[in-house]
């Protein structure tokens, strides 16, 4: 497993980050030490919780596990009450007390809220990392401006700033080509995009025109059911091409992601070991730049704006600006 330096830090994790939302809902305790045995085995540090995964049970389980390895890992969890301050120290002390840790590598933001009092946030994110409880803080689901104008008052103040944005990225929800990626890597921000597979949409699991599997999770989401059905025809023509190439469609799904320059790590959630092999190996496989602009135009899923056309003629484009990833000279 490839490693990469995350933000600015200093610090390399390794460039799949294990997802571990299904670790209490669909994965016990005994299969999770082995996932978790198993990553540590290939390589594999860099691990993203919530408080919120199964009410805490997420965190109690990697809490049991982790013992004897807490120190070969990147631990990243996330506020879960609220983003005030009362929350913000409330929840990490109650995250620690479940992953039975005196720090996290990694303390996001879950998601911005109406109301927010950025310079509040800030200031008690910054206790948290003086207080030796969070090594790096951060943020999920931050819009560009919000995460500039947070750092910004980090650096008034001396405090510590967000150096990662969690934010879902696949061939489908690609709004974060608008500023996000682009401001990443002019800034230096970790990228770790979660829903790479776009909810299993991408595993080859599910077929345009043919009944949804027995007991998975097409069956009860929305999102993908309608994603499917938008989509359907894309989705059948990326399962055919990563047949050609004799790859599976999680690898494809995998390497289209990690073909942004802007993105540090895909999280991918996984709930058997064999999920979880299938998963490693697909970062061994790259996409050319021309398999990439033949992927791409599979799905129509190009953040439309008027001036994203291409004019005849027509130097400047301010809509493909904000997209510009190779704007500054480094």
């Amino acid at each position: 497993m490839n490693t990469v330096e995350f933000a600015n830090t200093g610090v390399h994790v390794s460039e799949m980050c294990l997802g571990t939302m299904m670790f209490g809902s669909r994965c016990d305790v005994a299969e999770a030490d082995r996932i978790l045995g198993a990553c540590l085995d290939q390589g594999v540090n860099f691990i993203d919780t919530a408080a919120m995964y199964g009410n805490g049970e997420t965190e109690r389980i990697l809490g049991q596990i982790m013992k004897g390895r807490r120190e070969k890992l990147f631990l990243a969890t996330k506020v879960h009450k609220g983003v005030d301050r009362r929350s913000i120290l409330e929840s990490i002390d109650e995250s620690l007390a479940r992953l039975q840790t005196d720090y996290v590598d990694l303390y996001l933001i879950h998601w911005p809220v109406e109301g927010m009092r950025p310079l509040e946030i800030m200031e008690a994110l910054n206790q948290v990392v003086t207080q030796g409880k969070a090594r790096f803080v951060g943020c999920c689901n931050y819009p560009a401006w919000l995460l500039a104008h947070s750092n910004a008052i980090a650096a008034r103040n001396g405090w510590a700033p967000l150096v990662c944005n969690q934010v879902a990225y696949n061939i489908i929800e690609r709004g974060v080509e608008v500023e996000i990626l682009p401001q990443a890597m002019a800034e230096g921000i970790a990228i770790t995009a979660y829903r790479p597979l776009v909810q299993g949409l991408l595993t080859g699991k599910y077929r345009w025109g043919q009944p949804l599997p027995e007991n998975s999770r097409g069956q009860t989401s929305a999102q993908l059911i309608t994603w499917l059905s938008q989509y359907g025809e894309g989705v059948e023509r990326f399962i055919r091409f990563a047949e050609a190439r004799g790859i599976t469609p999680v690898q494809l799904a995998i390497a289209w992601v990690r073909y942004s320059p802007a993105v540090t790590s895909p999280i991918v959630g996984v709930s058997s070991l064999s999920q979880l092999q299938a998963t490693i190996d697909a970062f061994a496989w790259d996409l050319s730049p021309e398999d990439y602009e033949t992927v791409t135009a599979f799905f129509n899923t190009e953040v439309k704006e008027e001036g994203l056309q291409r004019f005849p003629g027509l130097r400047y484009n301010f809509p493909r600006l904000r997209r510009n990833l190779h704007l500054l000279g480094m």
